[in-house]
């Protein structure tokens, strides 16, 4: 049955499988780039803005040198600024304490800035080719279709053993390549499949959102740096209050400083 379904994901994946600049290119740096960016942002998104941010930050060395505005700068259109500033960190943590060599360790990667089981576990399969597991939205699919027909409430613990049992383990880089756009596939033919998974949470609204009104603030700063708490609320259509406590928010994370009343990205 193995053999069977693994036939099945490689046949389709040989007539449609995807390019990506981020599946040609393949080296540590670049699927870290890549797989930060590809945290709930899409496909086609990451693809123009990740030969953009490589081309501008080559390596390493040259993102952990980099001001995080100018990091920021070329991050924008992508959302959730905070991977930008995890990415920026990471790359300081492999040169400063690792040489500037990425470690091929899923525990070591964890420890990492904004990597968690599932983003450490795709750095080492897809920049190393070692045999790891994890699960993320399309791959999850494909599981529940195949191994779960007609169940409800399925959880990532039961489709985990699975996935150990069917990695290609010779070829894990393309297994989970295949997976994952087996997957994009079953989204379009059958939709209702994410809403069978015990983890299906519905996206809430980015329009009024804090999120919106972040990256907002982060726009204004990166074009016009040292600004009142004043001009950032002559810009924006919300209370002042709300406005204070999403720039000491910003500030706590280190997004941007305040001083003398001006505030600007570090």
């Amino acid at each position: 049955m193995i053999r069977t379904f693994q036939n099945i994901i490689y046949s389709y994946f040989k007539q449609y499988g995807r390019e990506f600049p981020f599946r040609r290119e393949i080296n540590p740096y670049n699927v870290v780039i890549s797989e930060m960016m590809l945290q709930q942002t899409q496909t086609n998104r990451v693809s123009e803005k990740f030969e953009q941010f490589i081309q501008e930050f080559p390596d390493f060395q040259s993102l952990a040198n980099a001001p995080l505005n100018n990091v920021l700068k070329v991050w924008q259109g992508l959302g959730y600024n905070r991977r930008a500033v995890a990415l920026k960190n990471i790359a300081e943590k492999v040169v400063n304490e690792f040489d500037g060599i990425l470690p091929a360790d899923v525990e070591i990667l964890k420890s990492f800035p904004q990597i968690g089981h599932n983003t450490a576990s795709s750095i080492v399969a897809f920049a190393f080719n070692m045999p790891t597991f994890f699960i993320e939205v399309n791959i999850r699919r494909v599981y529940i279709y195949y191994f779960f027909p007609g169940k409800n409430s399925v959880n990532d613990s039961l489709i985990l053993p699975i996935v150990r049992k069917t990695l290609d383990r010779a070829n894990v880089r393309k297994w989970y390549y295949a997976l994952m756009d087996y997957g994009v596939m079953l989204k379009k033919t059958h939709p209702e499949l994410n809403k069978r998974s015990a983890h299906y949470r519905k996206q809430s609204k980015f329009k009024g959102s804090d999120r919106e009104i972040r990256g907002k603030i982060l726009r204004l700063l990166i074009a016009n740096s040292n600004l009142t708490e004043s001009d950032i609320l002559k810009e924006l259509n919300i209370n002042s209050k709300k406005l204070n406590d999403i720039l000491n928010l910003l500030i706590k994370e280190g997004f941007i400083k305040k001083e003398k009343h001006l505030f600007s990205i570090p």
